[in-house]
């Protein structure tokens, strides 16, 4: 006798972009859903194509900026702390010295020299007072969102598209500039080359590496396989004993952007 077929899954609802508001604050970003698929990437260990898939996730639509990392640095959201379960005993970033923004600007701008480290701490506490799973993208995540189906793995040789989409050394006046203000790219993610180079999860071995070039990199460094790892030449600067594990004094190129697991 034929068995009944078991009852088909349900199709996966496609994601939606969404805004979160940090609990405690007034303070709002924007995510944006990247669909899942088959990416070949180049293997950094062994300079070979590695083929890798990638679930559906959301990133954000920006660079983080000031307006969200004071919050975790300077414990604004503080009051609600209370409500948030561990989110409060999550440690959190010494005070920078001097102008952490380097007189860039600050509303509105991409926080940046925040070490490694202390990009993961405030992956943490943002999952804390969210209750959602933020994170740092992997390497693959990040190129992959990136190119949005449309750009080429490497150097970018259309020259005004690449001002469209990035601030680098040949356009920026040698500093950052506010998040959201060049063209998106295919997937409506904005500054994925250029502003600031972006922490990710390293492909190869436990260096942290930033991504897609800044405004500090000539114009054939940032595109999307653009790569850079820290090296103590970031903090050469740094008058501590030992050096901050929180800020890097001589890297004003480097911030970061959160992935959300679905």
């Amino acid at each position: 006798m034929k068995q009944p077929s078991s009852p088909a899954k349900p199709a996966a609802k496609p994601l939606t972009a969404y805004t979160e508001t940090i609990p405690g604050t007034v303070v709002k970003f924007d995510m944006i859903p990247v669909p899942g698929g088959t990416y070949t990437i180049t293997d950094p260990k062994t300079g070979n194509p590695k083929q890798v898939t990638i679930k559906p996730f959301y990133i954000g639509k920006t660079e983080v900026t000031w307006d969200e990392f004071d919050v975790f640095v300077h414990k604004l959201d503080a009051p609600d702390t209370q409500k948030t379960g561990g989110a409060d005993a999550i440690s959190r970033p010494s005070k920078p010295y001097g102008a952490v923004d380097r007189g860039f600007g600050h509303k509105g701008y991409p926080a940046i020299s925040m070490s490694y480290l202390a990009a993961q701490k405030y992956c943490e506490w943002l999952s804390a007072k969210t209750g959602k799973k933020y994170r740092l993208p992997t390497e693959a995540e990040w190129e992959y969102a990136c190119r949005a189906g449309v750009l080429p793995a490497g150097p970018i040789t259309d020259s005004d598209l690449l001002d469209k989409l990035a601030w680098h050394w040949g356009n920026s006046d040698d500093k950052t500039h506010k998040v959201g203000t060049k063209q998106p790219n295919a997937w409506g993610i904005y500054d994925m080359l250029g502003n600031v180079a972006e922490w990710c999860q390293p492909m190869d071995d436990n260096v942290p590496v930033a991504r897609g070039g800044s405004f500090y990199d000539e114009p054939d460094r940032v595109h999307p396989a653009a790569r850079k790892k820290y090296t103590p030449d970031w903090q050469m600067n740094d008058p501590q004993n030992p050096k901050s594990q929180w800020w890097l004094t001589d890297a004003p190129f480097v911030g970061m952007r959160v992935v959300c697991e679905p």
